[in-house]
């Protein structure tokens, strides 16, 4: 279990330092959106009574980009970079390992800047058949050649590849990339040549259909929403990093978690990760309900981490599964494909 330290402790290099204290924030500050919701509070599944089904034979089964897994879930990418970051990631790797779940690194930018740091980001050393999903910044997609970045992935070990999209996150930061021209021919590029599956994702203001759409076009083979109503990256981590005064303004920016769900699962066919604020098996089953393939998180896993190393976060998995295979009971949907089609007496 990695002991939380100070910003002020932090390593020397800059993009270390930046690492630890993302962590370090939303280890120990308030950064959940403010006025804004996921959306989920806006739906009630239908209530079945009799549902003929044996609760303990409920298939919370899927497959995921060619991977089969125990459960629709996904420990979505929060860190790497920085020395503590290794046992971290390795902590919840070997859980999601366990529980049969996927998981994913945070940005591998440190990578590039420092190979040394390698190592923050492997984990298959305890995690040998979990579905790992690597992370590049789409700013950064125009500064890294693709051989390079399939060597990187290669020697991590990754099934697949996130490209988070975080604009907004970018701006408010000091020293923040501002110039996205040419992004999106760069996850073109990136969708031709590389050796795994393309992931495109927010980092908590949302994903549109119309953009849904255009990714899907260039070749990514799945989405992550990544929706307002949880962990406010542009507004609250930056607000204590020191950002630009804007940062409060933009708090709450950007399109609720299951409004977003609902527009890109019906404006695209590649499979959707429901992630932004969903925090419990139920908002999960809702996730799916509205068309999601996997329910995401982050901080409910790295808090968990944080108190009690692999054990908590494996405790959390389990409970969150607990809890989708109640919803899975209480609408009488044996499998995942029969909660898909669960009644809805209010919806967004």
């Amino acid at each position: 279990m990695a002991k939380a330290r100070n910003a002020s402790d932090s390593p020397g290099g800059g993009i270390e330092r930046r690492k630890l204290e993302h962590v370090e924030i939303v280890l120990n500050k308030q950064v959940e959106a403010r006025e804004k919701t996921t959306g989920f509070e806006l739906m009630e599944f239908e209530h079945c009574a009799l549902p003929e089904i044996d609760f303990d034979a409920i298939d919370l089964s899927t497959e995921f980009l060619g991977h089969k897994l125990q459960a629709p879930l996904m420990v979505t990418g929060m860190t790497g970079g920085y020395g503590a970051a290794e046992e971290i990631n390795c902590d919840i790797a070997a859980a999601a390992d366990k529980e049969g779940i996927a998981f994913g690194v945070g940005s591998m930018r440190a990578i590039f800047e420092q190979p040394q740091l390698a190592g923050t980001y492997k984990v298959r050393k305890v995690a040998k058949n979990v579905f790992l999903a690597g992370n590049i910044g789409g700013f950064q997609l125009k500064h890294f050649t693709t051989d390079r970045i399939n060597r990187v992935l290669s020697d991590v070990g990754c099934d697949a590849l996130c490209v988070h999209l975080n604009p907004m996150h970018e701006a408010v930061q000091k020293e923040g990339d501002l110039d996205w021209t040419g992004v999106l021919d760069a996850i073109r590029a990136l969708c031709r040549d590389s050796k795994v599956p393309i992931i495109a994702k927010e980092v908590g203001s949302g994903i549109s259909g119309t953009l849904a759409r255009q990714l899907q076009s260039v070749g990514v083979k799945a989405i992550d929403v990544s929706g307002a109503g949880g962990t406010s990256w542009s507004g609250g981590v930056e607000s204590y990093r020191g950002g630009r005064p804007q940062a409060q303004l933009f708090w709450d920016w950007g399109i609720p978690t299951a409004i977003a769900v609902r527009d890109v699962s019906t404006a695209v066919r590649v499979p959707v990760i429901a992630s932004g604020g969903v925090r419990n098996g139920l908002e999960s089953a809702k996730a799916i309900r509205l068309g999601a393939t996997l329910a995401g998180a982050a901080s409910p896993f790295l808090k968990a981490q944080a108190k009690g190393g692999e054990k908590a976060v494996r405790e959390t998995i389990s409970r969150w599964k607990r809890e989708l295979r109640m919803a899975c009971f209480g609408t009488g949907s044996k499998d995942l494909a029969a909660l898909r089609k669960a009644r809805l007496y209010k919806s967004i």
